[in-house]
């Protein structure tokens, strides 16, 4: 029998979790619905859906000193002449910006979206998030890693991606630029950076989601047990719109995730708790974006 994905939300009514968004009240139990697994081709190009644009863009980060590149997809029909949400996607580790879109395949399940009206066009961005990668420098053997204590994907990669990559694409693109129509989310490694820095910044992102957070997730991954996953409890129950928990249960990683989901749960924080039969692998990654985005900017 085909194992169902399961999500689980920190809340028993819709009411309670509106309530609880605008710090009104404490979450109680959790309430649990049965979701189909993604429709079959859900993540494969299709001829009858039109194909949105993946331009590689590089821009000169102020903060690193250094010339660093992204990918960035538009949405078919895209017109300077509107203004779109944006998903910021987070690769990996010693991977980069090409893992969304080669090995899984994040534009396919977006053009999918809009063109089964589940979903409002919306602009992606894949940025590197190790720094140690740039325009000259893609090696694999000078990537972040355990010499340099993943240093690459902590604080620097924050301030590159909030003092220069999001003003980069903000000023460059016909987006909505704020954190209503803004979101952050990644797999694994830029899972557990999607946390980090997506509850950190409630003001910046009105979405976040860590899909198989890898160990660098604040409190619970075992790298940062002292620093605290939600630093201002208050302000993010308040400003945040969703926060999204996603891991499959062959995952080795799968212990992480569940203890998020059981902190936010004890402390009544609203959120989506997504588990399935899958592993640390591109068939988790792809399912996870395919009902973040709509829960974020569905129709």
């Amino acid at each position: 029998m085909r194992k169902r994905n399961f999500i689980i939300v920190a809340l028993l009514l819709s009411a309670e979790l509106s309530q609880a968004q605008t710090g009104n009240t404490e979450g109680k139990a959790a309430a649990t619905a049965a979701f189909p697994d993604p429709p079959e081709g859900y993540n494969a190009q299709h001829a009858t859906a039109p194909h949105g644009k993946l331009t590689l863009v590089q821009y000169d980060s102020k903060t690193l000193g250094t010339r660093r590149e992204m990918n960035v997809y538009t949405p078919p029909g895209y017109s300077a002449k509107q203004k779109y949400p944006v998903i910021y996607l987070l690769h990996g580790l010693g991977q980069d910006y090409r893992q969304w879109t080669e090995w899984c395949q994040a534009d396919n399940v977006i053009d999918n979206l809009i063109a089964a009206g589940k979903i409002r066009p919306v602009i992606l961005v894949f940025p590197n998030c190790d720094t140690r990668l740039t325009v000259t420098d893609t090696a694999v053997a000078n990537r972040s890693g355990k010499a340099d204590n993943y240093e690459g994907y902590g604080k620097p990669f924050e301030e590159d991606l909030l003092k220069d990559i999001i003003p980069y694409v903000d000023q460059h693109y016909a987006t909505k630029a704020d954190p209503a129509h803004r979101a952050l989310a990644g797999l694994s490694m830029g899972g557990g950076q999607s946390f980090n820095i997506g509850l950190y910044h409630p003001d910046v992102f009105g979405y976040v989601g860590g899909f198989s957070a890898a160990p660098n997730t604040h409190t619970f991954g075992g790298m940062y047990t002292d620093v605290a996953f939600i630093p201002d409890i208050a302000a993010a129950r308040k400003k945040l719109r969703l926060l999204w928990v996603g891991c499959g249960d062959k995952d080795g990683l799968f212990r992480i995730s569940e203890q998020v989901h059981q902190y936010l749960s004890e402390i009544g924080f609203p959120h989506v708790w997504r588990v399935d039969g899958n592993g640390h692998d591109n068939k988790e990654w792809d399912s996870n974006l395919y009902y973040f985005a709509q829960r974020a900017f569905g129709k």
